[in-house]
């Protein structure tokens, strides 16, 4: 048995989750959102939980029985709490700022780079140098932050660009004289 399939999805007070066929829904104080699942695996709502099962160990039922169980339990999640990546800028002059709902980056080009939100997802900005991405949607929250991070990903000489809050960038050496 799947570790994470076996286990059971808590839909908490003020969630509503429904299953009709292979569409799951999960409705909560911060949105709506469904899955199509699998046609081999089967979601049921027993007692405010919903259970995943599998019809055999096969391997490729294995896998999504787990993969079904946790793109369910990120959809409960998702409604109650939300989902939220942050991303720093580092270098001299780096800056990020609101411009109504897109995000406009100063990252050392000639120009400043303006990026609209997907839908789903929308920018917070705390201070010019940490940005978060804020959403209900757990996959739309980290596209939105690779594509930020991918306008300036860091560089390994001095570290400068648009990295995750807490991510190690591996440093080089430079030029040695010898």
């Amino acid at each position: 048995m799947s570790r994470v399939g076996k286990q059971p999805v808590p839909v908490p007070s003020g969630v509503t989750a429904t299953v009709s066929g292979q569409q799951c829904a999960v409705k909560g104080p911060k949105g709506q959102l469904s899955v199509e699942v699998h046609p081999s695996i089967r979601v049921s709502l027993d007692d405010n939980q919903l259970v995943v099962t599998r019809p055999s160990d096969a391997p490729e039922h294995r896998a999504l029985h787990g993969l079904t169980r946790a793109l369910v339990a990120n959809m409960v999640l998702g409604v109650t709490d939300g989902f939220r990546k942050s991303l720093e800028l580092r270098g001299t002059g780096y800056r990020a700022q609101l411009q109504g709902q897109s995000l406009l980056l100063n990252v050392g080009f000639s120009h400043p780079v303006v990026i609209a939100p997907l839908d789903g997802a929308t920018f917070e900005v705390e201070t010019q140098t940490l940005v978060h991405i804020v959403g209900i949607d757990k996959q739309v929250v980290g596209q939105q932050a690779a594509l930020v991070r991918r306008v300036r990903p860091p560089e390994p000489y001095h570290g400068k660009g648009v990295r995750y809050v807490g991510e190690y960038v591996r440093q080089k050496a430079g030029k040695s004289k010898v």
